[in-house]
């Protein structure tokens, strides 16, 4: 059973964002030229699904006209928001590729129609086409994936493990194949731990993250090789994001605090300290202006990059584990579940969008 509300029922109060120091006038939005959108005019639209699993995961195509979600069954559902409502009936759906649940989706960089999940339970990644109800391939795994990222040229994909390790997946021929697919790439041997891996705009560098490590690792590909080590997080480093204009890497852990780093010093140029718990997941708009933050709490900040400044906090029915700004409007996508509470009514699993109407 499931049903659409356009209102937040959460009963915990949340708390407004703690306000850093006045930035410096030269950064700020009126002196660049720069129209914030009105954030506090948006209300989140929720999808609802009584469940008692969450959803897992969120992502657009890259041309933001579809938008994925994986999480509490062996279905994935994938709404068109321009074409209709966001309701739970409206979306399309595509079974059969996993046999338990999924928990992550990743969309190919180069082709609206074209996906990928993973479920760590039965331990596989399944590429899917839109256009096909079908799986177009599987792949088992030996260890079960935790999160998925393609390279720009949607050729490549780095996968972690539950048991935070870092593998590759390529695509192309191998032996006497006569169509491309995908292989398990060989990394000549080398293990590398991570919790996060994502690769930078061009394709010949990732950046690895470790929820027990407290600095971040940069590497070259497909050498694989560590170019350059950033102390980042006490606590460990659990989330990162590339801005789109490849000027800042912002970083999340457990400490709740997000730093800044400038790329082409490599160093921390600021830090938000608007949440109040663990950092789940960072997304960059598509214009690099504006950071989205997934924490523990009941809510999403969005953030001023220049900044730092707090411009936001989003009601959420619940904390969301991932969050990601649409590739060219002012609009994000999280998921998550709500609380359970003794004696209160069942758990309800939800996707979200915030922002103005598509």
């Amino acid at each position: 059973m499931a049903s659409q509300f356009n209102s937040n029922p959460a009963d915990d109060e949340i708390p407004p964002p703690e306000r850093p120091p006045s930035p410096p006038p030269h950064t700020t939005f009126a002196t660049r030229g720069v129209h914030a959108p009105t954030f506090s005019a948006f209300r989140p639209r929720d999808v609802r699904f009584t469940s008692q699993q969450p959803m897992n995961h969120v992502a657009w195509s890259c041309d933001g006209k579809k938008l994925g979600a994986v999480g509490i069954d062996k279905i994935v559902r994938i709404w068109t928001p321009e074409k209709s409502a966001m309701e739970a009936r409206s979306c399309a759906t595509y079974s059969g590729g996993h046999t338990d649940d999924v928990d992550y989706i990743a969309w190919n960089p180069t082709h609206p129609e074209l996906f990928c999940t993973s479920s760590q339970k039965d331990r596989r990644i399944v590429f899917w086409d839109g256009r096909q109800s079908r799986y177009i391939q599987q792949i088992p795994l030996k260890h079960s994936p935790a999160q998925l990222n393609y390279s720009p040229d949607g050729k490549s994909i780095l996968y972690t493990t539950i048991n935070r390790q870092m593998f590759v997946l390529t695509y192309g021929k191998e032996g006497e194949e006569t169509k491309e697919q995908w292989h398990q790439a060989d990394m000549g041997g080398k293990v590398l731990s991570a919790s996060t891996a994502t690769f930078n705009h061009v394709g010949d560098g990732i950046v690895l993250t470790h929820q027990s490590e407290t600095y971040i690792r940069i590497l070259d590909y497909p050498g694989l090789n560590v170019v350059q080590s950033t102390p980042a997080h006490v606590g460990g480093c659990v989330a990162a994001a590339l801005d789109p204009r490849g000027r800042y890497l912002a970083s999340g852990g457990r400490d709740s605090i997000v730093n800044m780093f400038d790329l082409s010093e490599w160093i921390c140029v600021r830090t938000i300290t608007a949440c109040d718990n663990a950092i789940n997941a960072l997304s960059f708009s598509h214009d690099g202006e504006f950071l989205a933050i997934a924490n523990a709490g009941n809510y999403i900040d969005i953030c001023a990059v220049e900044t730092g400044m707090p411009l936001h906090r989003v009601p959420a029915m619940g904390p969301s584990p991932t969050v990601c700004w649409h590739p060219s409007k002012h609009v994000i996508a999280y998921c998550g579940q709500t609380k359970i509470r003794e004696g209160g009514p069942p758990p309800t699993a939800f996707v979200s969008l915030f922002g103005p109407g598509m």
